[in-house]
């Protein structure tokens, strides 16, 4: 891995440094996120579960572990498309059940399924070098991809339409979306939030986005901030050199928004960037409604 690139263990506080401003205190909804992510900043959105069925389920996955993951989805109505949301390196907290949330307000499906389960809880963890080294580093990119594949299937067979498959990640989920999208030719599109696209391999995470281009099977939309440390634009230009080289683009398409750092989406965060993030999930929307919903 070159110099250019913060690590993930650095990138979140690197990028935004850890001053707040305005913080919230105490509460249920401060208390449920991940201990890496407090305090939590004032512009963290809470979106009413009105209207929604939200619960939290035990999925069976392939080898017979018990993998916990949340669901929102539309309380009446058929079947509605299924929409997996990928964690950042906390794990499945407050803000991801939030995105899922927001999913299911737009008439989707939405299930985020913990990927870390089997190697302990990030949400318990404030180091970040110590939730990376000892738990996010544990997730082999198989083990991932396998769970993905098993939490459509039990979506599917639990009031989901399955047959419509989006996907959504963010920081280290962004990178699982490009994966993903590489491995699923069952999935309709995926969208892709400020996901590496360069990594540095190990052997349980052999796979870098960049080198899997040839293998995507269907749309992603990457959505990255110009002043990322972590990701580049060197990297940012080079994949999409890599998608009009495969000739994946058009439909895959990167878009990268000015001023916006690593994280614009987290509004719990110093790092967000409200215009970018609304432009952002006006987009995911959007492209979601084009090739997931139809």
């Amino acid at each position: 891995m070159t110099t250019d690139r913060l690590p993930d263990d650095e990138n979140w506080i690197g990028s935004t440094g850890l001053a707040r401003r305005h913080v919230l205190t105490g509460g249920a909804f401060a208390a449920g996120f991940a201990a890496a992510c407090r305090p939590i900043a004032s512009s963290a959105v809470q979106t009413p579960g009105d209207g929604l069925k939200e619960e939290t389920v035990s999925i069976r996955a392939s080898d017979g572990f018990a993998m916990p993951a949340f669901v929102a989805r539309p309380a009446s109505g058929k079947p509605a498309p299924v929409i997996v949301v990928v964690h950042e390196i906390f794990g499945v907290h407050e803000w991801i059940r939030d995105m899922c949330r927001r999913f299911a307000q737009a008439g989707y499906y939405a299930i985020a399924p913990d990927l870390f389960a089997r190697h302990g809880d990030a949400t318990k963890i404030a180091d970040f070098k110590q939730l990376v080294g000892t738990i996010v580093s544990k997730a082999p990119d198989a083990q991932v991809l396998g769970d993905i594949d098993t939490t459509y299937a039990w979506a599917g067979s639990h009031g989901g339409d399955a047959k419509k498959r989006g996907i959504a990640g963010f920081c280290w989920g962004g990178r699982v979306v490009w994966l993903y999208a590489a491995h699923s030719a069952a999935l309709k599109a995926g969208v892709a939030f400020y996901g590496r696209l360069v990594s540095e391999k190990t052997a349980l995470q052999p796979l870098s986005a960049i080198e899997e281009v040839g293998k995507l099977k269907v749309p992603v939309l990457g959505q990255y901030g110009a002043l990322d440390k972590g990701i580049p634009l060197s990297d940012v230009e080079a994949m999409r050199a890599a998608l009009n080289k495969a000739g994946k683009s058009p439909p895959d398409a990167i878009t990268v928004y000015e001023g916006a750092d690593h994280g614009f989406m987290a509004d719990y965060r110093p790092s967000y960037n409200e215009a970018a993030a609304k432009q952002a999930w006006a987009a995911t929307l959007a492209w979601f409604g084009t090739y997931v919903k139809r």
